[in-house]
């Protein structure tokens, strides 16, 4: 096993297809501003390094890297990366991961605009991140206890699975296909468009005009807040443990909340043939 500790490294590609390595406290920076750093590394432990430079990891596979940060000049820090652990790190570039398979982080916190895009096998624990259109076109992405805030987050994403969640955002989950969303409280505007295939369990949901033109839309015991113009032409199974504050033109199904504001029937292009029933008179 070799180790590099202690080090200092500003060249191009310093310890490119670096294989069987500990990289230990070394810094990645200085004048000669050389980009990828460990590109094509094999098998390789990075703790407790400070990364400054472009595109140090891309095309790593079998890594773990811990305790470590890619400052906000550490642009697209992880790119086609397979087989990796992150755990404790901070992520400040842009673009800081994107087209991944099987990459795990935990108790991580990422600062990214444009953050794991077009990934297979994601999966986030105990993790904060902040950015715009985060985990666009990512498949089979899973996570618990996120903390996220940004636009445009899940947009498009298939086969997605996240646990007691918080979601401050907006236009998530627009054409999802595929998840399972379950004891997490999601606020922004216009939810879930498009989606197919979507069920909420527990959730609080927050926000104007939730959940339109969606396919095979289920929710479990869940709470809507400030939800007004609600599944405009969506197929849904609701059972709502709140009030709703208006619900227009339902496409087929049932829907069941506490008390609805205003049912907006007509002037519809589609037939809307969904029952709709409160549990208060």
């Amino acid at each position: 096993m070799i180790l590099v500790e202690n080090k200092q490294f500003d060249e191009e590609r310093a310890l490119y297809h670096l294989e069987d390595a500990v990289v230990k406290n070394v810094t990645f920076a200085g004048e000669a501003d050389g980009e990828s750093a460990l590109k094509e590394g094999r098998r390789l432990t990075v703790e407790g390094c400070h990364f400054a430079l472009r595109y140090p990891l891309w095309h790593t596979t079998d890594f773990s890297v811990c305790d470590s940060e890619l400052s906000e000049t550490a642009r697209a820090g992880f790119w086609y990366n397979r087989h990796g652990v992150l755990s404790g790190c901070r992520l400040l570039g842009v673009k800081a991961l994107r087209e991944c398979e099987d990459v795990t982080l935990d108790n991580c916190e990422a600062v990214s605009p444009e953050f794991g895009w077009r990934c297979r096998g994601l999966s986030l624990s105990h993790c904060s991140v902040t950015g715009e259109y985060a985990f666009f076109e990512s498949e089979n992405v899973t996570a618990s206890d996120l903390d996220f805030h940004g636009k445009y987050s899940f947009q498009y994403v298939k086969n997605l699975k996240l646990d007691r969640c918080s979601l401050d955002t907006k236009d998530a989950f627009w054409h999802v296909k595929d998840a399972v969303i379950t004891d997490c409280v999601i606020r922004g505007e216009y939810l879930g468009w498009y989606s197919e295939n979507v069920t909420f369990i527990r959730c609080r949901i927050i926000g104007t005009q939730p959940l339109c033109y969606c396919r095979g839309l289920t929710l479990i015991d869940c709470v809507m807040e400030d939800a007004d113009l609600a599944f405009e032409y969506s197929e849904v199974e609701a059972d709502i443990k709140s009030a709703v504050v208006s619900v227009k033109n339902p496409k087929t199904g049932h829907i069941t909340a506490d008390r609805i504001g205003s049912v907006i029937l007509g002037d519809s292009v589609y037939p809307c043939e969904c029952e709709i029933h409160t549990r208060e008179a």
